[in-house]
């Protein structure tokens, strides 16, 4: 009888001793994750430079009007794109990747873009991966830059900028091509 007690409250301070190691530190929404583990990895930089074709005209546009006033005005006009990114100038060049997301005229005295996106990489070492871009892009500035806030798959935890330039644009139609030259730190 004394051992059957004696194993119950070892097994029952073991438990206790677990479970409080294991319980999240700060509930069970979230944890803190020892900087032994996230120090084992090494960042990187990379350099991605690629081609964004934005087409408004056609059959088939990557790019929508989704929302806007119907005055001249370009404030507020939004747009969703599914844009293609490609590794040169020229629209038959090889498909990188797709450009995912909206813009919006944000600004009333200049043509300056809320640019909300995906970078989805569909080739190579990055194939399933993507950048997200966060940022403010004043349109006729020669070469903006953008910020990226994040990714997915390859990119977690990313961090870095783009910068962009207009090679090319249709003022009648709204179509461009956009250069991007992408800086990004990951692991």
């Amino acid at each position: 009888m004394t051992s059957l007690i004696k194993n119950t409250v070892t097994i029952t301070f073991y438990f206790i001793l677990s479970s409080s190691l294991l319980h999240p530190s700060n509930g069970a929404f979230s944890e803190e994750i020892s900087e032994a583990i996230s120090m084992k990895r090494m960042e990187k930089t990379t350099r991605f430079h690629f081609f964004f074709h934005d087409i408004h005209s056609g059959k088939s546009p990557s790019a929508i009007k989704i929302a806007g006033t119907p005055d001249s005005s370009l404030f507020g006009d939004t747009f969703m794109m599914d844009n293609t990114l490609t590794e040169h100038q020229e629209g038959t060049s090889k498909v990188v990747g797709k450009a995912q997301g909206m813009y919006a005229f944000a600004a009333k005295n200049e043509a300056a873009l809320l640019m909300v996106l995906n970078l989805e990489f569909t080739q190579g070492e990055f194939n399933g991966s993507s950048l997200s871009v966060l940022g403010r892009n004043p349109v006729m500035v020669d070469v903006r830059e953008m910020p990226i806030v994040g990714g997915s798959g390859r990119f977690r935890y990313a961090s870095g900028y783009a910068l962009v330039h207009t090679v090319w644009f249709e003022p009648k139609t709204g179509d461009a091509i956009v250069e991007y030259n992408v800086y990004v730190k990951h692991y």
